[in-house]
């Protein structure tokens, strides 16, 4: 195998869900269509490079530099801020078209293992946003993991002084999910936080 070809076998397999074997069978494809998808490929990753940028005040990423589209639009609701980990994030509830808000992407979570403390993730820039927005609720829209329900603790204690209204996620049985096929921790989240019908 050429070294160019196992260098970029290598690259490629060091994306999030993808190994060795599928970096390999990525890399053949695209070399036996070299014309029609390399190039395609290679002009849609120059593009990007040249555009995408961060918003300066979300943290989302978008081609309107130096405000994202979300932050630009004079429709969202600017008194309702979604706090998520990452940009996949605001993504997911975006798709849904059900919040109307603005966003903030914090970077990440606090994890002691991994040396992530609020000075490594945008704990700050929050603070100060919410220092001079009227923010009348804050989601905090982070996973339900440790390292997650550690950050939104760690949040709500950092913001409580500064925003009306701070509010989390619900939790629970998801829909069209059969009891018998969920986790215990979800399911005790489910009976802890039910609601009158």
């Amino acid at each position: 195998m050429a070294p160019e070809i196992d260098h970029l076998i290598k690259v490629f397999s060091f994306l999030p869900g993808l190994g060795e074997r599928s970096a390999r069978r990525i890399i053949l494809h695209l070399l036996s269509q070299r014309q029609s998808k390399m190039e395609t490929m290679l002009n849609a990753i120059q593009q990007v490079l040249a555009k995408i940028e961060s918003c300066r005040l979300c943290g989302n990423l978008d081609a309107s530099s130096p405000l994202c589209s979300i932050c630009k639009d004079p429709n969202r609701d600017r008194k309702c801020l979604c706090i998520v980990e990452n940009v996949s994030d605001l993504w997911a509830i975006e798709r849904t078209k059900a919040y109307e808000g603005i966003y903030f992407v914090l970077g990440g979570t606090l994890s002691a293992i991994d040396g992530i403390g609020p000075d490594e993730l945008r704990v700050n820039a929050l603070t100060q946003l919410c220092k001079g927005g009227s923010f009348s609720e804050v989601i905090l829209a982070l996973s339900s993991t440790l390292n997650g329900q550690t950050t939104a603790h760690y949040l709500k204690e950092s913001l409580e002084s500064l925003v009306f209204k701070i509010t989390e996620l619900a939790r629970g049985v998801p829909m069209g999910g059969e009891l018998d096929y969920l986790d215990d921790g979800t399911l005790i989240t489910a009976i802890a936080s039910r609601s009158k019908l």
